[in-house]
């Protein structure tokens, strides 16, 4: 049940990270290019704990995974209410 439920949020994650793609695509703003790397790198995270002998998410490995794709979040949203993109 577990393995499947991995499997489920790294699809969901994956889907969200190809919305944003196109999103970024369409409009150009770096804003959704940074989204759309962040649940990217999340659905690559799942995919490694499903896929790999080790079942505990309390690895540092996983934790490391999921700062980075926070601090693309916090990245985006700094720069875009900082203003000092050149693609608002």
């Amino acid at each position: 049940m577990n393995q499947m439920l991995v499997g489920a949020i790294a699809m969901a994650s994956l889907v969200v990270s190809l919305v944003f793609l196109r999103f970024w695509r369409s409009t150009g703003d770096r804003f959704f290019l940074y989204f759309a790397l962040s649940f990217f790198l999340q659905a690559f995270g799942r995919v490694v704990l499903g896929s790999s002998a080790i079942q505990d998410e309390d690895t540092p490995l996983f934790y490391l995974i999921r700062l980075v794709a926070y601090g693309l979040i916090l990245l985006a949203i700094i720069q875009k209410n900082s203003g000092s993109s050149k693609d608002n």
